[in-house]
């Protein structure tokens, strides 16, 4: 049984530290708001902090920061048990690396969260702001004058700035959406009948 927890939680460790040593070195290479292009105006490193939810989503306010902090640690607490829950219980094995990916991305922002404003000596426990760096700007351009309220208005897809935490979190969510079917297959119990091949003891 133990083999089956391993790459599950070894896989959210992996990408919990690659999550926090991507925002570390920007938080130590780069100044807020600055820019590093590697796929020209498509893709770059775009250095922002932020109070809130995931992709820059915020809920306002010191008590709103401190509650969706509080949230994010009741809510990592339930995906940890819900992931144990899958593994003992031997569910699709994608399933659980869908959940373990969640789980990772998860921690990666509570610990900005939690500890970044102590640690950068800007806020107390609970109130640090999550290190957002990933751009991806795919495709700009204008509404037409005709379309309701946004007419003729700049539109950018995708405009939400993430880090590897986010990414985690939506890959997860989205598979397990995706795959829902095969992942959440019942399967009915054979029923055991003068006829059948085995016959148990």
């Amino acid at each position: 049984m133990k083999a089956a927890y391993t790459k599950p939680f070894l896989t959210a460790a992996f990408i919990i530290l690659v999550d926090q040593i991507i925002k570390i070195w920007v938080r130590k290479h780069m100044f807020l708001g600055e820019e590093i292009r590697f796929l020209g105006n498509r893709g770059m490193l775009h250095y922002t902090e932020n109070n809130g939810m995931a992709f820059g989503m915020e809920l306002g306010g010191e008590l709103g920061k401190l509650a969706l902090t509080l949230f994010r640690i009741v809510a990592v607490c339930g995906i940890g048990y819900a992931l144990v829950f899958l593994i003992k219980h031997k569910y699709h094995r994608g399933l659980i690396m869908m959940v373990a990916l969640i789980l990772a991305g998860a921690l990666g922002n509570i610990i900005d969260s939690t500890f970044y404003g102590i640690i950068y000596h800007y806020a107390g426990v609970f109130h640090g702001r999550v290190v957002d760096m990933f751009y991806f700007p795919l495709l700009t351009g204008q509404f037409p004058n005709w379309v309701p309220l946004w007419g003729g208005e700049e539109y950018i897809f995708f405009r939400p700035v993430f880090n590897l935490a986010d990414a985690a979190i939506s890959i997860g969510v989205i598979m397990i959406l995706l795959n829902q079917k095969r992942y959440f297959k019942h399967e009915e119990p054979e029923v055991s009948s003068p006829n059948s091949e085995m016959v148990e003891e």
